[in-house]
């Protein structure tokens, strides 16, 4: 059964199925869910990330960009090495642009200007 409402496809108008109709209704819930995600991330550009890595370094930089991968992009960014000894503050290392691969992020957390605290993803 043919739907009332015509679509226009390469210059054509064209009518939709209801079976298509359905279809688009589930895409609708995607485009909203990555319409959502989309916005948080571009809410967290040029804020002060701070990303826990598995072999124990942290980097604290400024967040740039993401990808598919979750691979994470940091701006003047700095590289604090595990220490053996708590009382220690290691210096950090300057490394300024670095991209952090996302299978090696352990934990993200976001420092924001309003709190105190940084927020934990």
């Amino acid at each position: 059964m043919a739907s009332s409402t015509p679509l226009e496809e390469n210059g054509y108008l064209v009518r939709k199925s209801s079976s298509e109709e359905n279809k688009d209704v589930g895409s609708d819930q995607e485009s909203s869910h990555y319409l959502q995600a989309r916005q948080k991330l571009e809410n967290l550009l040029n804020k002060n990330m701070r990303i826990r890595m598995t072999d124990g370094r942290t980097l604290i930089g400024s967040f740039l960009c993401t990808d598919r991968n979750c691979n994470i992009i940091l701006g003047s960014a700095q590289e604090y090495l595990k220490s053996a000894d708590p009382f220690s503050a290691g210096e950090p290392r300057v490394l300024g642009l670095a991209m952090v691969p996302g299978h090696h992020i352990v934990s993200i957390s976001v420092e924001l200007e309003t709190l105190t605290s940084p927020q934990y993803l």
